[in-house]
């Protein structure tokens, strides 16, 4: 089995959101966004789509069970406390890159654009973290998520 083939089938199947956390990389502070202990999950397809859901814990709901009648505070919260996108990706064994598509994107700006990922994987531990800084809330940060294999839904951890 070739390393490119290699790491993209072991990328197969679902992952959990362990943390994640975003390093101002000019002041050297930490940040948890999500909190200590986030909610999301990662998705590689064997046919080469992925998609990736990140939140923070114990989300308000809105006041009505409707989608559609939210307040304009309830939108704003509900979306800084979320991150959504999925598209194809892309394995590069050699440099352990990963490269997502956001073939649609809960932030309009990143739809149609590619963004590039560093991948550890150890065991069933995957570390992403972006391969350039990033502006965020004015800041540049490095952003990095672990994840952990998730379970089948038969229990089996695969």
């Amino acid at each position: 089995m070739t390393p490119v083939l290699e790491l993209r089938q072991q990328l197969f199947g679902a992952w959990s959101l362990i943390s994640y956390n975003e390093l101002d990389v000019e002041t050297r502070q930490i940040a948890y966004p999500f909190g200590s202990d986030p909610k999301g999950l990662l998705l590689y397809t064997p046919d080469g789509y992925m998609s990736a859901q990140l939140q923070l814990p114990d989300r308000q709901p809105f006041a009505q069970d409707d989608l559609n009648r939210g307040t304009d505070t309830e939108y704003a919260v509900a979306g800084r406390t979320y991150i959504a996108y999925s598209g194809r990706y892309w394995v590069d064994a050699k440099t352990s890159v990963l490269t997502h598509e956001m073939a649609v994107a809960f932030f309009p700006n990143w739809q149609e654009q590619t963004q590039t990922r560093l991948a550890v994987l150890e065991g069933n531990t995957l570390r992403l973290s972006t391969a350039k800084p990033v502006r965020r809330d004015g800041a540049l940060i490095a952003a990095t998520a672990t994840w952990a294999r998730a379970r089948s839904n038969s229990g089996i951890q695969v």
